[in-house]
């Protein structure tokens, strides 16, 4: 898979969705109470009343048990087909068709169709055309006393709804293709800068690697031949002399990668080069940090773990990397990752001795840019950039992310789980 592959998964930003829904649903609980209050009008208030509360509890909803970032492109059509059906409630207690109000039917479905794919576009059409068909014949009158005076033709009568379908379409068709233009645009745009940005690393690789290959090369012959001169003079003591050997070797060895640097200074990283199990994954992940780490990497797997290969994809590495590394950054002496498995579900916990996350900046994580505003914590730069670059891309892999401070070791915790459906089908 490649990098941006995962970027063909249409979603929505949550935080936009919920702003956006307050203020419709405040707008509509102003609106009741200024035509039953301060007009007079007569209308059910109490089942209007309900309905907005509906929609004030489906909001309270998203923002305290659904606990990703982005909503899915499914998650998101429930969404906009309850708002419709929530707004088409309203409408028909306060007059169907001829309410004013009507035109706003049309936001959830045009809201979508530049955000969100094509299948959800047309049900999400359909559903609102249905519901204006519904209200044009079912519908309780119009408050009190408006409803004693407005008289209409029914020329005028249907040709509301008629305009309202055609201005949907009209509207959806265009946010459609404006969108699927910009989505092609940030696509190319993206390649282009991987690709460029591969280029520059490759050039700025190849020109260190012949710097070091020829800066390197003195200093290492030197200690070579010092360490061949003190093999000889304490060639009788053994403990020692084993020591002088294993260094003799590093310095082969280190000879031998700056002459391959230097021959194919573009050479490819062979890390996970295959596709894995889930529990070789981690292992390759965590032995690339302890070959530069004194901490201690516990590792506990379930003896039932699925030995299933997956697919190599460089979005898991990374997010799971990404992780690892914020645990080993942070932990004061270990890092403590598990994983269980089962037929259904796969599941990665990775804990750390650390300070923990800040309390203040806990129910934020997986945005970006985030910074704790206590004293102690101020040296933490950067803080929740890394975690939403490794949350959002685990995200578009189908993986379920949940984040606390370890009861058990104090440190920071994250809970990375999956379907195996799904992540047998990446």
């Amino acid at each position: 898979m490649k990098f941006f592959e995962t970027s063909k998964y249409y979603t929505l930003k949550k935080s936009t969705y919920i702003t956006l829904r307050w203020i419709a649903i405040i707008g509509q609980l102003v609106s009741i109470n200024v035509v039953f209050f301060y007009f007079k009008f007569d209308f059910n208030f109490l089942y209007s009343s309900l309905i907005i509360f509906f929609g004030a509890l489906s909001n309270l909803y998203l923002i305290v048990i659904y606990k990703k970032t982005q909503l899915s492109d499914r998650s998101a059509s429930i969404f906009l087909i309850i708002d419709i059906f929530q707004l088409s409630a309203l409408i028909y207690l306060t007059g169907g068709i001829v309410n004013p109000f009507i035109i706003f039917l049309i936001i959830p479905s045009v809201f979508s169709s530049s955000n969100l794919g094509l299948r959800t576009n047309l049900l999400l059409v359909a559903t609102t055309v249905l519901t204006i068909i519904f209200l044009t014949f079912y519908s309780e009158e119009l408050p009190t006393p408006l409803s004693d005076h407005f008289h209409v033709s029914p020329y005028y009568y249907y040709s509301i709804p008629i305009a309202l379908i055609i201005a949907l379409l009209f509207l959806n068709y265009f946010a459609m293709i404006f969108g699927a233009e910009s989505r092609i645009r940030k696509e190319a745009l993206n390649k282009m800068e991987e690709v460029m940005a591969q280029e520059h690393e490759m050039l700025s690789l190849g020109g260190q690697a012949a710097a070091a290959a020829h800066s390197l090369g003195t200093p290492l012959s030197t200690i070579k031949i010092i360490t061949q001169e003190l093999s000889k003079q304490l060639k009788d003591q053994k403990d020692v002399v084993q020591d002088i050997e294993l260094l003799s070797s590093q310095v082969e060895r280190c000879n031998q990668i700056l002459k391959r640097l230097s021959i194919n200074p573009n050479q490819e990283d062979d890390f996970i080069d295959e596709d894995l199990s889930m529990k070789d994954y981690i292992k390759e992940i965590v032995s690339s940090f302890q070959e530069t780490s004194e901490k201690f990497f516990l590792l506990n797997f379930d003896q039932n773990s699925n030995s299933k290969k997956i697919t190599k994809s460089i979005e898991i590495v990374y997010g799971l990397r990404n992780f690892i590394g914020n645990a080993n950054k942070f932990s004061k002496d270990k890092i403590f990752i598990t994983l269980k498995s089962d037929s259904n579900n796969t599941e990665i916990t990775i804990e750390d001795d650390g300070n923990g996350y800040p309390s203040d900046i806990l129910p934020k994580i997986g945005e970006p840019y985030l910074k704790s505003i206590k004293e102690r914590n101020k040296d933490k730069i950067g803080l929740g950039l890394g975690l939403f670059i490794g949350k959002t891309l685990l995200e578009k892999n189908f993986a379920t992310l949940s984040f606390r401070n370890s009861k058990t070791r104090n440190g920071a915790e994250v809970v990375i789980k999956w379907s195996n459906k799904d992540l047998f089908k990446i």
